[in-house]
């Protein structure tokens, strides 16, 4: 089995965060993890989906 840990970087694109984590969960072998460098965004699209746990 691969493992897969995607990096998604995010400025100011609240928007698109969930398609974008859709389509990695979606995929034929989903990531073992996934990873969202939040760049300063002043739209809060990183701490909307930050693991709380």
């Amino acid at each position: 089995m691969i493992i897969v840990s995607p990096v998604i970087a995010l400025y100011n694109m609240a928007q698109y965060i969930g398609r974008a984590i859709s389509s990695l969960l979606n995929q034929t072998s989903p990531p073992y993890e996934i990873i969202i460098v939040d760049d300063g965004s002043t739209d809060d699209g990183g701490q909307s989906y930050a693991d709380t746990d």
